[in-house]
């Protein structure tokens, strides 16, 4: 019996088609999605800060080389302008408001809403809080107008019912009262919604400790101090450093729809300088040169922040 040795032959693969292999990989490409619309949207535009460099015109769409190059004159108009040194005020006293008035207030309603015991109520306060957050702003400026009138105000007409007030007081007309009333009604309309942060984070604190407390006779203000604070103590310090990354971005629309001719003075923070600028008197140069002042800051702000925060207690967010 003789033994015939083959000769095998090893075929080529088949070259799978690009859009086979994506379809074969089609989970990773939806995971992937997120992370290009942040290329997208938070990227790409950065080719905009070229036109603080360049005297733009418009008419010369994207193709910034064709306008006439100018350096760092854009800077300097914008640390000599006085409407820019106006806005830089506005934003950081309305900025800092909102911090310590929104932060903090969200925390001690996320602590509230996690101490009721009666479920039911507690979905109802909860639904409550945050449906504020889904309300635009132009709807939101309208309630507040007419909560705040001098006419037929409700505000007003509790002052003057309870004899604290003589005559009704034109809370909207009032620039020293602009940037309270900016941080009271972020409070109302986003401090619920920032406060589903704080109660994911308490969902996984260890329900043993709460036991232990209770068979050491701790009363409900201990057990929230000693133990659901400092349980959640890396979610506060992160949103905190985060707000305080975000201390200039106060809110383009909300301040725009709220404020009015009488609180120009209070009211242009360096958002509003940034449109006034850029989209009514076409100075795109100045404008752009404003936001890579704003994103700067941005940074330099979370960084600090975040050095501060792990020279405090050697931890930091990144």
């Amino acid at each position: 019996m003789s033994v015939h040795s083959s000769t095998i032959v090893n075929k080529p693969k088949k070259e799978i088609g690009f859009w086979r292999q994506v379809w074969r990989q089609r989970q990773l490409v939806v995971l992937s999605l997120p992370v290009l619309v942040v290329i997208i949207f938070s990227y790409v535009p950065l080719w905009g800060w070229l036109f603080a460099f360049f005297d733009y015109k418009p008419t010369t769409g994207l193709n910034v080389f064709a306008n006439k190059w100018i350096g760092l004159q854009s800077f300097h108009e914008l640390f000599t302008d006085a409407y820019f040194w106006r806005g830089l005020k506005n934003s950081l006293g309305i900025g800092v408001l909102k911090i310590i008035f929104s932060y903090v207030f969200s925390l001690l309603l996320a602590v509230m809403i996690n101490e009721v015991r009666v479920t039911w109520f507690k979905r109802i306060v909860q639904t409550v809080s945050y449906l504020p957050h889904f309300v635009s702003w132009v709807v939101a400026a309208n309630l507040v107008f007419v909560t705040l009138s001098p006419d037929s105000g409700i505000v007003n007409e509790l002052l003057l019912k309870l004899g604290i007030v003589d005559n009704p007081i034109s809370f909207m007309g009032q620039p020293n009262l602009f940037w309270l009333i900016v941080a009271l009604t972020e409070v109302w309309k986003n401090a619920g919604y920032s406060a589903i942060v704080y109660l994911s984070a308490m969902t996984a604190i260890d329900p043993s400790l709460y036991e232990s407390a209770d068979i050491d006779g701790a009363g409900r203000f201990s057990k929230i101090w000693n133990i659901t604070l400092p349980s959640i103590a890396p979610t506060i310090k992160t949103l905190l450093v985060l707000s305080i990354g975000r201390l200039l971005s106060v809110g383009f629309e909300q301040v725009y729809v709220l404020k009015s001719a009488s609180t120009t003075e209070t009211a242009s923070t360096l958002e509003v300088y940034i449109y006034d600028f850029a989209m009514k008197y076409g100075q795109w140069s100045k404008g752009s040169a404003m936001s890579i002042f704003n994103s700067i800051v941005s940074i330099v702000l979370i960084v600090g922040s975040n050095l501060l925060a792990k020279r405090l207690d050697g931890e930091g967010i990144m």
